[in-house]
């Protein structure tokens, strides 16, 4: 059985002539000379490298399809009829206090300086991708004023057509990091924070003193890797010009656009867009120790890692080095993630997905803790879009697990509310929308609530922002709900007894028993009198 259908997908604009395919190849059955198109060996025929990459890009996420053997939906969280844990604020474990709208979700994270958010989520990386660049101010306000961390990527200044270096090479001026940080600001309610993913190219730019001195931020990201690829960040630019300055700026460029060839190939029409690459980082214990430091000594309060599914052997190294480091939150990002621009063969077929990566975490979080070291806060992606997955990613990883990462999740509202606005001026509502309504008040369910908490700052809240206010309430309400089902009204309150694996090979890897297995201790003796 193949895990995954391979050679054709809606992500590469590739598909089957036939309906018989070869599992394991994804050939069709009867590969026919005079075919028309159009599987990826088919494509790749003649548009070659290009269909590594999925897209259209700018237009497009993806997250890879892969079935792996085990995830979140192999577990299930237990219902009580007793018990009210975790209640605060003078609440009572009675009918009367014990409601879902009483349960507390916010969370919080960091060392020792603590960022408050007040739903256990926060956006993946968005860097500079175009989807991330267009949607910005949705995705942006959205997180700010639904009260939940705001991850800027790697890459934003190195790709800003408007950079302006100073005589060290160094980032003198970037409009668009200007333009991302201020839009999230002029929202912040002390909820959450914005933070700046650093690579190598950022490093080397010096945008983590941009960002301080400019800005005053307070945190700044170090980032290793992520679930969907195993190489640095990519995007694609269409001009030879634009390649050309990107190469300049010290990224990798491929094809190089200063070879004769691909000058000919370009002036030709069959080149038709360039590929930049960032460069793979080399870890080391002391080389990390000392960047942490010297962060430090500039001026920053936090600092955050972000590393990707790579081996056991990385994971071990993250989680030691970020104790020793007294690192603010770890996130991990399991396999296959999600992406704006990610090899497709790589985001199928690379690293330890989600939920065997949380596993390895929590196994290695005793370890260090068996031996006298703090674990820093975790926080876990890799796929998730839903508050069950919340709910059991928290609890799989209690006490350490602080939140949830969520990339795509959390772009589809910024991009919805983005579109509506469109569909409305054109008066072109789809039906699957219209059906709700055809103004916005109609439409959006929490409307009228953000309209009378803004005033007149409402006008500059876009509509992809009040889509992502209405999804994390959403989140929010249908959290607070399960907790209450399993009587746990406070985060902090939630372990891994709450859950129970629904196969033997779950529990083997979670540690988390058996359906059949799962309270049956207890059980017993209240049948035994």
């Amino acid at each position: 059985m193949n895990l995954r259908r391979p050679n054709a997908n809606s992500a590469t604009g590739t598909f089957n002539r036939s309906r018989s395919v070869v599992p394991m190849s994804g050939l069709c059955t009867d590969c026919l000379d005079g075919c028309r198109g159009g599987c990826e060996v088919w494509l790749a025929s003649f548009r070659g490298r290009e269909v590594i990459y999925p897209g259209p890009y700018g237009q497009t996420t993806q997250g890879a399809d892969k079935n792996y053997p085990l995830d979140y939906s192999h577990l299930n969280i237990h219902g009580y009829a007793v018990g009210a844990e975790g209640m605060a604020n003078g609440l009572k474990p009675d009918p009367d206090d014990a409601i879902f709208p009483n349960v507390d979700v916010e969370t919080e994270y960091g060392w020792t300086k603590k960022v408050k958010l007040k739903v256990p989520i926060f956006t993946g990386a968005l860097g500079s991708t175009d989807i991330a660049r267009i949607n910005w101010e949705h995705f942006s306000v959205g997180a700010a004023i639904s009260g939940i961390t705001l991850v800027c990527g790697e890459n934003v200044c190195g790709i800003d057509p408007e950079l302006e270096l100073d005589g060290n090479g160094k980032v003198k001026k970037s409009p668009e990091m200007d333009r991302r940080i201020t839009t999230y600001n002029r929202f912040h309610e002390g909820y959450g924070e914005i933070l700046v993913q650093m690579n190598v190219e950022d490093t080397r730019l010096g945008v983590a003193e941009y960002v301080l001195e400019k800005h005053g931020l307070k945190t700044i990201e170090l980032k290793w890797g992520q679930g969907a690829k195993c190489i640095g960040g990519e995007i694609k630019v269409k001009t030879i010009e634009r390649a050309r300055e990107l190469k300049r700026r010290g990224y990798v460029v491929t094809p190089d656009p200063t070879v004769r060839e691909v000058e000919l190939g370009y002036e030709d029409g069959a080149i038709t867009e360039f590929e930049r690459h960032s460069r793979l980082g080399f870890v080391t214990r002391d080389g990390f120790m000392e960047e942490v430091e010297r962060l430090r000594k500039l001026g920053f309060e936090r600092i955050t890692l972000k590393t990707g599914a790579y081996s056991m052997v990385e994971l071990a190294m993250a989680m030691r080095f970020c104790a020793e480091a007294e690192i603010d939150l770890l996130t991990i990002d399991g396999a296959p993630g999600g992406t704006g621009m990610s090899p497709w063969p790589m985001m199928n077929e690379w690293g330890i997905p989600t939920l065997y990566l949380q596993s390895l975490a929590c196994e290695f979080a005793d370890k260090l803790i068996a031996k006298g070291l703090r674990v820093p806060d975790l926080a876990m992606a890799g796929g998730f879009a839903h508050e069950p997955d919340i709910y059991k990613v928290i609890a799989l990883g209690a006490p350490y697990f602080k939140a949830v990462c969520m990339g795509r999740a959390l772009m589809i509202p910024g991009m919805l509310g983005k579109n509506m606005e469109t569909w409305l001026k054109d008066g072109d509502l789809p039906k699957t929308v219209a059906k709700y309504g055809t103004t916005v008040e109609e439409i959006f369910l929490n409307y009228e609530e953000i309209k009378e908490k803004y005033g007149s700052d409402f006008k500059d809240i876009p509509l992809g922002a009040i889509a992502l206010f209405t999804f994390a309430r959403k989140t929010k309400v249908g959290l607070q709900q399960l907790m209450a089902g399993s009587r746990r009204f406070s985060l902090p309150a939630i372990s891994r007894i709450d859950l129970m694996s629904l196969t033997e090979e779950c529990a083997r890897v979670t540690g988390i028993p058996h359906v059949m297995d799962s309270y049956r201790e207890e059980a017993e003796k209240i049948l035994e009198g």
